[in-house]
Formats: structure tokens, sequence, C-alpha cells
């Protein structure tokens, strides 16, 4: 005898962005498949016409190249079951006329009525049975001419030869239906695998409506202090969202009409909590893998901790890459428990990752995630890269942390103006004003600019270079803080310093 080739499959509905939850079972697959020389296929359960978008599958598609997991359908196609009805279609007439199925108010149903109970195997929950008081008939074709899911899936799974079902457990419930389809059809059954949830901290479920319980949070705070009137005209003057926060089924409408219902709970929409976040100045809790993406975490690192949120690789092993996935995922190391997304594990994963790669990867990851910073920065993006390399968690750290080098400040941090400037009848800026006048005659090099700084703290007898470093630091970037000073006033650049040292002893002046 010989054994039957693993084919297993990941079939998402195009109804908005890839969630974390079915990137995972994606990962899943795809490694249980890769790790035994199988075949992952990856098809589009488009049977919701209402909610499916081409925009939504072709963001699902991107997303899933990107955590590297690519499928092997023949030919390349990608199946869409919104091109399958004839096939759907042969299946339920062979039902009805063997008498298993029958028509009802323009809908089909299949018949359970007549079966004792059904009983089936998973590898995670064991085995389970449902008896027949708790067995119902269930629609397998809708009123507008499409099949529903139980039935679409189970024709689908039959005609790929999938041998290996791997899904959240929220569809356990389904099971004994598709059981009792498979076994009406004279199909073999495949192994299913239901893998647990993943939820927030709290115990909630992760979903979409996070990002509106944070903005809505941010929204009401807000409102108390301004009022309901002036927060909408605020948020309503507030400049286009990026495209990459919203989903693909938010996009559409008068946002003004949305914010007051927004406010009071009787809508979740995300492009209303995206615009607020703008408002905000907050960040939005990351559900989707365009999220993660675009706030620049590592496709590598994301699959890392999504494979731990229900897999345990064992030998107390927690960092690891695909091809150890492949090797070693199972399905006997799968937990029944829930799972709790931590995001400060995760971005401590992305910053461990990121800090220790070679210098020249960082960069060109960063070059491609950011490639607008590489273009403004030019010649001088390699020394930016290298200042914040040592700085970042995620690929967006180095342009947030490093603003002040496109944007000159504006304002200036009180705290900072008071311990750096201020402070012993104004002792810093004095010396920044004297300072000026050193810097407008030194060679514009990190070299001669330390040796410049050096020969300053010794000339003025001080305490240490944080005497003359720090002011700079208020002045350049409006706080204490910025990369080693030498390196931060060439990347500035003369005439640029020159200019930020001028605006801030003229505005500390005034004030």
């Amino acid at each position: 005898m010989t054994t039957p080739s693993i084919v297993t499959r990941f079939a998402p509905s195009p109804t908005g962005l890839l969630h974390v939850g079915g990137a995972r079972t994606a990962l899943f697959s795809w490694a249980y498949a890769k790790g035994r020389g199988g075949t992952f296929i990856l098809r589009l359960e488009d049977t919701d016409q209402k909610r499916s978008s081409e925009a939504a599958a072709e963001k699902i598609i991107e997303d899933l190249r990107w955590l590297g997991l690519n499928w092997d359908n023949s030919g390349g196609v990608i199946p869409r079951q919104s091109q399958r009805l004839a096939r759907y279609n042969e299946v339920i007439d062979e039902l009805k006329s063997r008498r298993l199925a029958y028509d009802d108010a323009g809908a089909v149903r299949f018949r359970m009525d007549n079966l004792p109970g059904v009983a089936f195997d998973d590898a995670v929950y064991g085995h389970i049975e449902v008896g027949k008081g708790q067995l119902e008939d269930f629609v397998i074709k809708k009123a507008d001419g499409f099949p529903t899911f139980h039935l679409a899936v189970v024709v689908d799974d039959i005609d790929m030869n999938v041998t290996h079902v791997i899904r959240g457990q929220e569809h356990l419930s389904n099971t004994a239906k598709h059981a009792a389809l498979y076994d009406a059809l004279g199909k073999p059954r495949p192994v299913w695998v239901h893998t647990p949830s993943i939820m927030n901290p709290d115990g909630s479920k992760m979903s979409k409506r996070d990002k509106a319980k944070v903005a809505r949070k941010a929204a009401l705070a807000r409102i108390e202090i301004e009022g309901r009137e002036a927060f909408i005209d605020r948020v309503l003057n507030v400049k286009p969202v990026p495209m990459y926060i919203q989903d693909s089924d938010a996009v559409s409408g008068n946002i003004s009409d949305k914010i007051d219902g927004f406010i009071d709970s009787e809508n979740d929409d995300i492009l209303t909590a995206a615009v607020i976040a703008l408002r905000e100045g907050i960040r939005l809790p990351e559900i989707n893998v365009a999220d993660f993406r675009a706030s620049g975490y590592l496709p590598g690192v994301l699959c890392n901790y999504l494979a731990l949120l229900g897999w345990n690789p064992g030998n107390d092993v927690e960092r690891f890459d695909l091809d150890f996935m492949c090797e070693t995922f199972d399905f006997d190391r799968i937990n029944k428990a829930n799972s709790k997304f931590d995001r400060e594990k995760l971005l401590a994963f992305n910053a461990d990752t990121l800090q220790k790669m070679p210098p020249e990867e960082f960069a060109s990851l960063l070059k491609e995630h950011q490639p607008r910073l590489a273009t403004k920065l030019g010649d001088q993006f390699r020394g930016f890269a290298g200042m914040y390399q040592p700085r970042s968690r995620t690929l967006n750290d180095p342009a947030e942390l490093g603003r002040f080098f496109f944007e000159a400040p504006t304002t200036y941090d009180d705290k900072a103006v008071k311990k750096n400037l201020a402070r012993n009848d104004g002792e810093g800026l004095k010396l920044l004003g004297e300072f000026r006048d050193v810097l407008a005659g030194t060679e514009w090099n990190a070299a001669a600019l330390q040796a410049a700084v050096e020969k300053f703290t010794a000339d003025k007898q001080l305490k240490n270079m944080g005497s003359i470093a720090q002011p700079l630091r208020v002045a350049l970037t409006g706080t204490a803080v910025s990369p080693p000073i030498d390196q931060t006033l060439e990347l500035i650049g003369q005439q640029e310093t020159l200019a930020r040292v001028d605006r801030c002893l003229d505005k500390c002046k005034e004030n």
C-alpha cells in the first residue's frame, strides 16, 4: 500500500483583511504539508457576494506572499467558489434525487432527521458525538442561488483531494454537518484539526472591533474636555487616512455621517476609528496582518510568534524559522486552551531580530519598508540606519524616533528646557550661544564635530560633554534625546543646525 499524499488548504473569505487568526491557520496548514512533501492549496470562499471584493482578495494574497506562505495550486490558479456554481448544483441535484435534500422556501436543505447521530474525531479535541436531538436540517443552497459554506467547503475539499482540514475551533460546531455530507456523498472524511482561538490579554476575542474600542475611548475623553461639536469638527479636518489602516469594506460613505454613531457605539467603522486615532495621536491595536506589516514587523518574526499561539515545539524552544517549523510541526503539540496575544512579547521578538541582524541587512529592510526615507536622506541613509538599528523595535521606529532629522522642532519640551537651558540663570542657553559660533567655523564631519565638542568642554572647564551636548539636543530635536551628538550634527547638516540653534536661542529669549 502507498501512503496518500498530504493535501492541506487555506480558504479565506475575501470580505476584509487577513486576520492574524487566519494567518495562523494558513501557517499551520502550510507547515504540515511542506514538512511532509505534501501540497498546500489556496482557494477563496466568495459565496457571500455582498461582502466579498476583489480588493480584499488581492490584499489577502499579497499578505500571504509577504509571510512566505506560498501555495502549490495547479497551474497557479486560485479557485473561487463563485466560479464553481455548476459543480455545486450538480451535487445538490444528486442529493435531492436521493431524497437527502429538499426545497424549502426557495432554498435547499440537507436532511439530518434520518440520522441517529453523528460522531467524528478531531486531532486536537478528540472523539466528539452529536446526538440525534442536536441535529437539524440545514441550508446547503441559499435563495439567491449560491451554496452555503457547508456545502461548498465539503465539495471543494473532496474535489481537491484535501486530506487534512486545519481551521479554527469556531468551526468545530459545523463539523457534524460536514461529516454527514461526506458520508452522504460516499467520500472518505478528512482529518479534522481544530485550533484554539486567539484572545486578547483580558480574555476577550481578538477582533477588528478592538480598534473601535480604543478610538472611542480616546474620543470620549477628548469630548469631556472640548465638547462633542468641537471634537467632531476637528476630526472632519484630519487629512486623509493612509490606505493601509483601512479595511476593504470600510472605505465607502461619508465619514461625517458615521462619527456621531461611532461615538454612541452604534457602529464600529474602521475608517472613523483610524481618523480619530490620527486626530488624537494614538495607535490602534494591530489585528490584521496588514496592520503588523505597516507597523514595521518582520514576516518571519510574526510567523514565529503566531506559531506559538496554540502550538509548542517543545524543549523550551521559542525562536525559530519556517524551516524549523516545517520539520517539527505536528498536531500532538497543539493546545486545546485558547491563546492570549501578547504584543509586548511579539515586539521583543521583533526588536531582538532587528538589532542582531547585520547592518547591511537592516539598512536594506529599512529602505524597502520606508523608501521615501531613503530618498530623502540620500547618501546619508546608511549612517541614519546605523544610528537607529540599536534603538529599533520595528522598522517604523527609525522614522518616528528620528523625525527631527526631517522636521525642525516647533516646540521644546518644558522639562528639557528647564534642566538643560534655563537652570543656573540660563547657563545652558549661554553655552549654546557660544558654541554656535564654534559650529559655524567647524569642518562638518563627525570626527571634527566630536573634537569641537571635546575642546569646548575642556576650554570652558565644563563638568562633562553633556553640558553642551544636552543644550544642543534641545535646540536640534526639541527634547533631550538623540543619537550620539557628533553623528546627529553631521546628519542634520551645518546650515540647518545653525538655523535650529538660532531659532532656539530666539525662542528662549522671547520667553
